[in-house]
């Protein structure tokens, strides 16, 4: 294992951001920068044992600080939807900032992603690690609480990218933290994630409004033309989009899938790419994972390369969307006296 640096840019603040790069002997890497904690790159073998980049990122850095649908990064201090950008706690009513309607999203307007981390590496028993360190203070984005995040990237010998997130607050507070990369198995710069095959290992996914906010009942994926419960190639089921009215809605798929099993390790999800043969396991400890088929994307990516609609997708590991209004959905709160604690790794195998 190896741990590289590189100066690539600068923050808004000025800060010159710093690009780490995490590979190990087999020639595979991630990079990961300290602005955002944002992935840039996963450099992963075919079944040929070409290497290509799977991640979609920019050249230029600054993109990251942009609207650019939260490329790769860190996304906190509450991933996904808070509906009416609002929320109740311990008597108490908090108004975050609407970032996506009338609701929060990922955190609100600066987010964790919008911000330089503290970072160190370190290398033993084979892991190449890359630590993040962020003190969010009390009141940021109106958030109760002064949130301490530790988040430690890892690499190995055998194409695991760990993401392991630590908190403590000192206030109770509601965290659900995420990483929102983006991934092609054809390559980031395939111009579709159409012909790739995912399965996604949940029984259940959340009926959701228009807007997307959960409504608090679970639906059986065997009834949902988007379920994914056995090996589905992605292309026919965007292919239902403008037939199916809630697709319709999000432009695609964008919907939390339920597993259950909050802080019980399982792969949750399962993503193969016919074309090189490459697979990419998600396993975690939490109990959802977001599904986004990239349908709003727009961008000129690395390399020149056109990112499109659906040019890459996201599974975002979390507890489910709005949990603090949906009393039976697995709590989102996070006391002083408990420490937020949750891994999720993305393996890159082939066949």
């Amino acid at each position: 294992m190896s741990i590289s640096t590189r100066p690539c840019g600068n923050a808004p603040t000025g800060a010159v951001i710093t690009e780490y790069t995490l590979a190990n002997s087999r020639g595979a890497s991630v990079s990961i920068i300290d602005f955002g904690g944002v992935v840039t790159k996963i450099i992963v073998p075919d079944r040929d044992g070409s290497l290509a980049d799977v991640n979609l990122g920019f050249d230029d850095v600054s993109m990251y600080a942009g609207v650019c649908g939260s490329m790769g990064a860190l996304i906190g201090r509450v991933g996904n939807r808070i509906a009416g950008a609002s929320f109740d706690l311990e008597g108490k009513t908090y108004t975050l900032g609407k970032n996506n309607g009338e609701n929060n999203l990922h955190g609100g307007p600066v987010g964790f992603n919008m911000h330089m981390w503290d970072a160190k590496t370190s290398q033993e028993n084979g892991v190449a690690t890359l630590t993040l360190a962020l003190t969010s203070p009390d009141g940021d984005q109106n958030f109760p609480g002064k949130l301490d995040v530790v988040v430690d990237y890892t690499f190995n010998e055998e194409n695991e990218l760990g993401i392991h997130y630590h908190a403590k607050t000192d206030k109770t507070t509601i965290v659900n933290l995420t990483n929102h990369a983006y991934f092609n198995l054809d390559g980031h710069d395939a111009g579709s994630v159409d012909d790739l095959e995912l399965v996604i290992n949940a029984d259940y996914v959340n009926e959701v409004r228009p807007d997307l906010i959960p409504t608090g009942k679970l639906i059986p994926v065997a009834d949902v033309p988007y379920g994914f419960d056995k090996l589905t190639r992605v292309g026919d089921v965007l292919a239902k989009t403008d037939e199916v009215e809630i697709m319709k809605a999000a432009g695609g798929v964008d919907f939390n899938y339920c597993a259950g099993g909050d802080k019980i390790t399982k792969t949750i999800a399962t993503l193969y790419s016919p074309k090189t043969g490459r697979v990419m396991d998600v396993i975690t400890d939490q109990p959802g994972v977001q599904c986004y088929t990239g349908q709003g994307l727009d961008y000129v990516g690395k390399g020149g390369a056109a990112y499109g609609r659906c040019a890459g997708l996201c599974l975002e590991t979390q507890h489910y969307p709005d949990a603090i209004h949906q009393p039976h959905f697995q709590s989102i709160v996070l006391r002083p006296q408990d420490t937020y604690d949750t891994l999720t790794v993305y393996r890159f195998s082939v066949k």
